[in-house]
């Protein structure tokens, strides 16, 4: 599915990017952003599991789509504290079309799945 394997690439270099911190902000900010980078995709992986009741599957997504808004509300703060780690800046957009595409796709679901 696509909007999981984009939340896959999108968490690994979230977290490859989250080590660049200073040691004290490691396990502060760079534990919250991994957390919640990665949350995306578990969150979808755990409601594909339960695609076979609708309602229960769009839940998961919504929740999907949550962590995806936190995420990139990190990466504001992220921004703004540490304007030298450039990679932060450049995954804002990425993060931004994701949950566009998890969007689209909550709204595909409600209109076309079958239970």
């Amino acid at each position: 599915m696509e909007i999981y394997n984009i939340s896959f690439e999108l968490a690994l270099k979230v977290h490859a990017v989250s080590l660049k911190f200073p040691e004290f902000e490691l396990y502060e900010q760079g534990s919250q952003i991994r957390r919640s980078s990665k949350r995306i995709k578990d969150t979808i992986a755990e409601g594909y599991g339960r695609r076979r009741y609708k309602a229960e599957y769009i839940r998961f997504l919504i929740f999907a789509h949550a962590s995806c808004d936190e995420a990139n509300s990190q990466l504001d703060m992220l921004i703004i504290l540490y304007p030298e780690i450039k990679e932060f800046a450049e995954l804002k957009i990425p993060y931004e079309n994701l949950g566009g595409k998890i969007n689209n796709y909550i709204q595909y679901v409600e209109k076309n799945w079958r239970t």
